[in-house]
């Protein structure tokens, strides 16, 4: 980016932000709390070379803090930063690698940005540095079971943490899943890990829960989950939701290109919302806020 285009996005920065737009970090905590809660936007931020629908995209610091202030100006509450794919079939990857590609990032981009960061992964060796490179927030799809070092850090450093379900692993996790009630057990492992994350010394007011559709689902059970999202929002901590570019909104439209199913998951996002979700996870930041603001209008009218 050279400094004439630095410079109008810094500009434009200064101008467009506001409380309602960007989730500052005095902002998060209060909405931890909130009730009732603005749904926030979290923008996907990958540094990772084989992620299912934007692997390869990003690999330099500067291009991720690029990408993050266009997210933020087109209504990104918080970022999503992982250096580890987790789609169906990866393989898992070194510590040290997850650091040498997300650490750079997260300190580009909180070297522009005040905003809400995360890091998506299961270790807590990657969990720390990242935090102490500025990222407040812990991603982990595990919710703490492949790592037994990553609970007891995030209560140690009083950091928020998004606990998500998952049956199997992502070598596993779609060899033929199978659930007797979906809801049910989701919701009852969700529970029991919040229950562990709250042993471990974590604030339970720090914890939200995430149902990780497509993370060890087939079809089905995805899309009874989404019909159930009312329930799983009412588990007491803010439901987060990743329904973005996922397989099963391909099987629904037939559309095979990730990066082409838009439409797929803004009205995946809108269900959610309306639904009681907390938050969305999400590659295409500027068409799903508006869906976001337009259904918290609504659904905001006495």
């Amino acid at each position: 980016m050279n400094a004439n285009a630095t410079l109008i996005i810094v500009v434009a920065l200064s101008k467009s932000l506001s409380a309602n737009v960007l989730m500052l970090l005095s902002g998060f905590l209060p909405w931890l709390t909130a009730d009732p809660r603005r749904p926030l936007v979290v923008g996907v931020i990958n540094m990772t070379p084989d992620s299912f629908s934007d692997g390869g995209r990003l690999s330099d610091p500067e291009h991720a803090a690029d990408l993050a202030e266009q997210m933020v100006l087109a209504g990104a509450d918080w970022l999503d930063v992982g250096g580890e794919s987790t789609r169906p079939g990866a393989s898992p990857v070194p510590a040290d690698e997850q650091i040498r590609r997300t650490v750079p990032a997260i300190t580009a981009i909180r070297r522009r940005l005040d905003v809400c960061t995360s890091i998506d992964t299961t270790s807590a060796q990657v969990a720390q540095t990242a935090v102490d490179a500025g990222a407040n927030i812990v991603n982990d799809v595990s919710a703490g079971r492949d790592d037994p070092d990553m609970l007891p850090m995030v209560a140690r450093r009083r950091l928020a943490v998004v606990l998500m379900h998952m049956q199997g692993t992502p070598q596993t996790m779609q060899i033929a899943p199978s659930y007797r009630d979906v809801t049910a057990e989701v919701s009852a492992f969700l529970l029991a890990r919040r229950d562990r994350a709250v042993a471990a010394g974590i604030d339970p007011g720090l914890i939200l829960l995430d149902p990780g559709i497509g993370f060890g689902k087939n079809l089905a059970h995805d899309l009874k989950l989404l019909k159930d999202t009312s329930v799983l929002a009412k588990l007491g901590h803010p439901l987060l939701v990743g329904p973005s570019r996922k397989r099963f909104i391909g099987e629904i439209t037939g559309e095979k290109r990730p990066d082409q199913r838009v439409f797929g998951t803004a009205a995946v996002v809108a269900w959610c919302v309306a639904s009681g979700a907390s938050a969305v996870r999400v590659h295409d930041v500027a068409p799903i806020s508006q869906v976001v603001r337009i259904i918290q209008a609504i659904s905001s009218q006495k």
